[in-house]
């Protein structure tokens, strides 16, 4: 009887060992990766929108790890030079890098380069050949709602567009805008082929090019805030006060020109900072084998006019 009670105690021991070397072994094994370095490079940090969205990502990252290293960069919509910043993200060992595409289609080697090198790469604000996932504002809803505000607004007759460099986000705003034009015959597209350059003095040379070339138009689309605000300055520089901006991205100055009463009337913003947040979230799941429900994640945007701009959180 004794020999049996030891005999059961040996067993019971045995196993308990044996549990706690299999729960070692599987906390071991289930231990994330370490984020060390997130490698960054958007259009242009210039940009409130891409230093929004450096932002999000950085919070994100410092949650994972406080003491993650962030290298952000602007590419200036250089393909060689974004493909240059690529390589040093790869020579940095960084684990994931977001990426704002100079060239969605063209980026596509350099992407399969810092993939083969173990880093995993997440599109953002733009489509970029061969990421991992993307993370970007439902582009083509945001052009719907400017335009279709513009148009009913205007009411008939002739309006101006600003172009951009053509990456994916802005050809999308461009097809939603364009998609909501159709429904207003009484509308008149006299130019839509200027690019803005997505910056507040590119707007201002478009605009100021447009007011001499056409003395009668009533309203603007512009694909981004900073070019609205170009174009506003240039119709005040004209003393043209009759004319509507709306725009995209419901930025902080977008929205205050707004509030004052100014030429931008609306804007279909974008949440750069959630977009960064949610690209290091997704990325650092790639990292640790999770997958994302879907490959490509759309935010919604929100149209910003003077009705509702008291609400608006912003950036």
């Amino acid at each position: 009887m004794s020999w049996n009670l030891k005999n059961s105690k040996n067993k019971f021991l045995m196993a308990a060992l044996a549990c706690s070397v299999l729960s070692s072994v599987g906390t071991a094994s289930a231990q994330s990766k370490k984020l060390e370095t997130v490698g960054i490079s958007v259009g242009s940090l210039g940009n409130p929108y891409f230093v929004s969205l450096v932002n999000g990502a950085t919070k994100q990252a410092q949650k994972i790890n406080p003491q993650v290293k962030i290298l952000s960069v602007s590419s200036e919509y250089d393909l060689g030079k974004q493909s240059s910043q690529i390589d040093s993200f790869i020579s940095s060992g960084a684990n994931i890098i977001l990426l704002a595409a100079a060239d969605p289609q063209a980026i596509g080697s350099a992407v399969n380069r810092a993939r083969a090198a173990g880093i995993v790469v997440i599109a953002v604000d733009v489509s970029a050949l061969n990421a991992d996932a993307a993370v970007q504002t439902d582009n083509m809803q945001a052009g719907r709602l400017a335009c279709a505000y513009l148009a009913e607004k205007v009411g008939s007759g002739n309006i101006v567009i600003q172009n951009a460099p053509q990456v994916s986000s802005i050809i999308e705003r461009m097809n939603g805008c364009r998609e909501s034009l159709a429904k207003h015959p009484d509308i008149k597209v006299l130019s839509d082929d200027q690019n803005g350059k997505v910056s507040r003095d590119g707007g201002m040379d478009v605009m100021m090019g447009h007011l001499t070339r056409f003395p009668d138009f009533k309203g603007v689309f512009t694909v981004d805030d900073p070019q609205a605000i170009g174009a506003t300055l240039a119709a005040q520089q004209l003393h043209r006060t009759n004319i509507i901006i709306s725009s995209v991205d419901g930025s902080p100055d977008a929205v205050n020109i707004i509030k004052s009463g100014g030429l931008i009337k609306a804007t279909a913003s974008q949440d750069p900072s959630l977009e960064g947040s949610m690209a290091v979230d997704i990325g650092w799941g790639l990292m640790n084998g999770k997958k994302p429900a879907k490959t490509v994640n759309l935010i919604a945007p929100q149209l910003v006019t003077q009705d509702n701009v008291a609400q608006y959180k912003g950036w």
